[in-house]
């Protein structure tokens, strides 16, 4: 799999978050309808423009796993390529096997597109089974279109 990073759209930049980025995170999160209660600045990667946070995403570390989470960018900047960069830089710096959790057929098609195959959960390493198991649940239980993934060329 190619993870050769495309381009950022002119004025652009990547950088990892900082301290006073948090809110802006928050607030990605939040008007994607993403969980908020697992958001780490110091784990996150952002792309911004002109000093403002217009896309975001997450690496977080588990025992013998890492995942990738958060994904966001702003209504307005969607189909411009910033979410297949940082996913691309984002693969680039994982150390581990790296998974995601996602939920409908446009994400799954995303994903797969940069590498990544769904995984039943029963072959997750036991750390992130334990995350995510609720998912598992409430996918079967309300048959939510919840899809889990593994990067084919994890380390």
């Amino acid at each position: 799999m190619n993870t050769r990073l495309s381009s950022l759209p002119s004025g652009c930049s990547l950088r990892p978050a900082a301290a006073t980025d948090a809110w802006s995170i928050r607030k990605l999160v939040l008007s994607a309808k993403l969980d908020p209660t697992q958001l780490r600045w110091s784990q996150f990667w952002v792309i911004e423009h002109e000093k403002q946070v217009i896309a975001c995403g997450q690496l977080r570390s588990f025992p013998k796993a890492q995942e990738l989470g958060s994904l966001v960018v702003a209504p307005q900047w969607r189909g411009q390529g910033l979410g297949t960069y940082l996913t691309q830089h984002l693969i680039q710096q994982a150390t581990q096997p790296l998974y995601l959790e996602c939920l409908g057929k446009k994400l799954v098609q995303f994903y797969t597109r940069l590498g990544f195959v769904p995984v039943p959960w029963q072959e997750l390493p036991p750390s992130l089974k334990r995350k995510f198991g609720l998912s598992a649940i409430a996918a079967s239980l309300f048959r939510l279109p919840i899809t889990l993934m593994r990067y084919l060329d994890s380390v």
